[in-house]
């Protein structure tokens, strides 16, 4: 039996993986990518007899994909906190869905573990920008400031390195970023001793210097979007810079639009803080679009649709 590890590659995939792994080690083939990467159930081989674990992307992208894995005889066990729709009936499938504004997958699979790698469920929350979330699971481990202000930085740090159009954009693969944790295990020991995090961390800082330094192209009925110039540096840093725009203003939803190789524009959206509600909803209204409630984005806006999505996002976030 071959056992497939499928996983989005921000912090929320990463950190649900590794509870799961270090609580109960398995040899797996991994499949992940970028963190709009989310249909990604299409490139798992597996065949009758072989299982996937599939953490932290979208039932509704990838219905098809799971359809043809459960016809060909396949164990799936889903980790989930994306829009799913329906779900699917089968008694080789089960699934863990919870789309609740303050719930992330790795919130999910700690409620699962009961707890056994919470350390990894506070980063994965940290992550995905469940500041709340992540501090009153924090409080359970009774860590003192600095290590959870510690934490918080690892989340955003992983979280920054999934953003990208293409991994060219991303600073490490994410399965190669999964393996490095992995193999430290301890959050604390990745922090002190790798490399890699200090790399990570100071080109996000980096980045998002840039960005500060932008006003937003239109801001229709108090929405403000910001269009970003064509650089890998624009494409790795909208969702920190989001997610700090939405923490500025936390009863305005904003929009950060990316030039990307299609000729149009990738989207990201973050609804007001004060209501967490709406993006996901409104991202769906576009070819490409979803996501979560409070955080989501369209994959592909075509450059003629600009004008028209700037006037609806106005007007469902006025």
């Amino acid at each position: 039996m071959t056992h497939f590890d499928v996983f989005n590659g921000d912090a929320d995939g990463i950190c649900s993986l590794l509870q799961l792994r270090l609580a109960s080690p398995r040899e797996s083939t991994l499949v992940t990518g970028v963190k709009r990467d989310i249909a990604l159930l299409a490139r798992v081989p597996a065949q009758n007899g072989d299982a996937v674990t599939v953490l932290d992307i979208s039932v509704d992208t990838n219905r098809a994909a799971l359809h043809a894995l459960l016809d060909r005889g396949v164990a799936i066990d889903y980790y989930d906190h994306h829009y799913a729709g329906e779900l699917p009936s089968h008694p080789a499938a089960v699934f863990h869905i919870d789309t609740s504004p303050g719930v992330c997958t790795g919130i999910i699979v700690d409620r699962t573990l009961a707890g056994n790698q919470r350390i990894w469920a506070i980063v994965a929350a940290f992550g995905d920008d469940l500041i709340e979330a992540a501090n009153a699971l924090a409080k359970t481990l009774q860590l003192d400031a600095a290590a959870v202000q510690s934490l918080r930085e690892l989340g955003e740090c992983i979280a920054y390195n999934a953003y990208g159009d293409s991994e060219a954009d991303l600073l490490v693969h994410p399965a190669a970023l999964y393996r490095e944790l992995h193999r430290h295990a301890d959050p604390f020991r990745f922090i002190e001793f790798e490399l890699l995090f200090e790399e990570i961390k100071q080109t996000r800082a980096s980045d998002l210097e840039h960005a500060r330094r932008l006003r937003p192209d239109k801001s229709s009925a108090g929405a403000p979007v910001y269009v970003l110039p064509d650089a890998a540096w624009s494409r790795r840093v909208r969702g920190a810079f989001g997610n700090e725009l939405a923490a500025a203003s936390p009863e305005r939803a904003h929009a950060i639009l990316t030039p990307n190789a299609g000729g149009g524009y990738t989207v990201s959206v973050r609804a007001p803080r004060a209501t967490q509600m709406g993006a996901d909803a409104f991202c769906r209204e576009f070819a490409g679009g979803g996501g979560r409630a409070r955080a989501a984005g369209i994959n592909h806006l075509p450059s003629d649709d600009v004008g028209e999505f700037i006037r609806r996002f106005g007007q469902a976030f006025r």
